[in-house]
């Protein structure tokens, strides 16, 4: 079984439904085990700045899909509900990141692990404390609105 941490953002159409859905999508396409998920964060947009507020989760979970096939799962779920790469940073229905993979690090650019820019992003950082100690060396930005709205519903931490 791999450990693997996930994080995942909407800020189009019905925000949190979209993440609900991804979830179980998640769970059931891509066989994940002893799903832990963090409170849901609305969060500033980073990179460009002219769009809605985003919803943001991180996942913790186990599975025995390695990380290429995960990135191939994760990707069939972005088209399944409607993501579309159209403005870098811009808006979209559904964003899914794979941040953390085992202990794998991997300079592949087409999966880098750890996720390159995840210890820049207060959006990521936040909702992955919740599930791990990022330790002290970890510094979260201040730079944007990153705020704890709730719990994910269905799920606790």
């Amino acid at each position: 079984m791999h450990k693997i941490y996930l994080s995942a953002g909407s800020n189009m159409g019905d925000r949190l439904e979209t993440l609900r859905t991804a979830v179980n999508l998640l769970i059931s396409k891509a066989a994940l085990q002893k799903v832990r998920i963090s409170g849901v964060y609305e969060t500033e947009p980073v990179g460009y700045d002219d769009q809605p507020y985003f919803l943001n989760i991180c996942i913790e979970a186990e599975s025995e899909t390695d990380a290429y096939d995960l990135l191939n799962v994760i990707h069939n779920i972005e088209r399944e509900l409607h993501r579309e790469r159209k403005i870098r940073f811009g808006p979209r229905t559904i964003d899914i990141d794979i941040l953390l993979f085992d202990d794998v690090r991997s300079d592949d650019p087409v999966l880098t692990l750890p996720h390159p820019r995840m210890y820049e992003r207060a959006f990521v950082l936040r909702p992955l404390s919740e599930l791990i100690s990022l330790g002290e060396d970890v510094i979260i930005p201040e730079d944007k609105s990153v705020v704890r709205i709730g719990d994910f519903p269905g799920f606790e931490v």
